[in-house]
């Protein structure tokens, strides 16, 4: 397998690394719990401004930060958040992330590029919900179809966080999915079985990023398995 695709033990490797976090997946459950309907399914729906509150919560849950409105201030957030939905709901593709299209991808990079300029703050200074909490936002909507990025991860891997940054981002994710799917297939294994619990392969494959890249341990993985982003293909 080409260095610019982390194989399958690099994955597990990763994943020991983030099974080794205490409570990695509790708020990501709270939520799925929150959103649950009375069949069981999960599922955001921010037309509900109960979903729009329970995913401030866990954005912020996540370190994004953003500023809870006081009674009787305005509420950017919630009205931003609903007006992008109305735009972008039923537009965001809803597939596993190896069977993105190319329209697909493009439809979720210009959301993408409009959800991270949302204004979520208001005051003497605006603030906008920015490129790393709008990547996560899109994974708790699309969990099965989009992988997120922190500002370490885009910078490193596309040099920029903007939405055309973001489409090479799951163009990249999608050609990592569909080699990690072979492999698996190959070796007999399954994904659930690759990390021990149960996320999505876009999830597992942002993992591996975030111990590679984001905690800085490329270096001390070694050339031949952490340093495969070193190589200059960079999506």
């Amino acid at each position: 397998m080409s260095r610019s695709l982390p194989p399958l033990a690099e994955l597990r490797r990763a994943a020991e690394v983030f099974n080794g976090f205490a409570n990695a997946d509790t708020s990501w459950l709270r939520l799925l719990e929150a959103v649950s309907d009375q069949n069981g399914l999960s599922a955001i729906d921010l037309s509900q401004t109960a979903h729009r509150t329970i995913l401030l919560r866990w954005l912020n849950s996540w370190g994004c930060r953003i500023r809870y409105p006081r009674e009787g201030e305005p509420a950017p957030f919630d009205d931003g958040i609903r007006d992008w939905w109305e735009t972008w709901g039923a537009a965001l593709p809803d597939v596993e992330l190896v069977h993105l299209t190319d329209a697909g991808i493009d439809t979720a990079a210009k959301a993408y590029a409009d959800l991270s300029g949302v204004v979520v703050s208001a005051g003497r200074t605006k603030r906008t919900l920015g490129p790393t909490a709008a990547a996560k936002a899109l994974y708790a909507l699309r969990p099965n179809t989009i992988m997120p990025w922190d500002a370490a991860i885009a910078g490193t891997l596309h040099g920029a966080r903007d939405g055309a940054a973001f489409g090479r981002h799951l163009r990249l994710g999608r050609e990592w999915a569909a080699a990690t799917l072979a492999e698996a297939d190959s070796n007999g294994d399954g994904i659930s079985a690759l990390v021990g619990r149960p996320v999505s392969l876009a999830k597992i494959l942002d993992e591996y990023l975030y111990v590679a890249i984001t905690m800085g341990a490329a270096g001390d993985w070694g050339t031949d398995s952490g340093e495969w982003w070193k190589d200059g293909n960079r999506g």
